[in-house]
């Protein structure tokens, strides 16, 4: 069995990398929004020049969700990752989309932000703070397959 793994959340790190190496023997596939910050920023412009950025960023979220929608939608699990830099607003709005879907979702942060994410964390599956720890995870549920 082939696991389509969902991968949301901050862009700034190497999270991704690592998930993906340490999963890399195993039947798992894995997809992801835009992580280029500039080209999520500017996907709208693909429909023209706005003068005012909310409505840049209005455009851009929505050719944006075209992808994340539809990749959420087709997986089995998502991997919710929140950073200590940015809050990440799409990823909290990923996980409650993912969870209203009625799929599984793992979250991944620090200890120093539990208490902000009390209701992500409490609709998720599992909790860890390090990449390492969600490759033990998605690999413990393919054993056997």
């Amino acid at each position: 069995m082939n696991f389509n793994v969902y991968l949301s959340g901050e862009i700034h790190t190497d999270w991704r990398k690592k998930i993906i190496t340490g999963c890399a023997n195993n039947d798992f596939s894995f997809s992801s929004a835009i992580t280029n910050h500039e080209a999520s920023d500017a996907a709208g412009d693909l429909l023209g020049n706005e003068d005012k950025n909310y409505w840049r960023d209005h455009k851009s979220a929505k050719v944006n969700a075209i992808r994340t929608k539809t990749l959420l939608e087709k997986c089995d699990i998502a991997i919710i990752r929140f950073g200590d830099k940015y809050k990440q607003w799409n990823a909290a709005f990923d996980a409650g989309y993912i969870a209203a879907l009625g799929k599984p979702y793992i979250t991944l942060h620090s200890e120093d932000i539990i208490h902000p994410l009390k209701e992500i964390d409490a609709a998720a599956l599992a909790w860890a703070t390090t990449p390492e720890q969600i490759v033990e995870i998605l690999n413990y549920v393919i054993r056997d397959l």
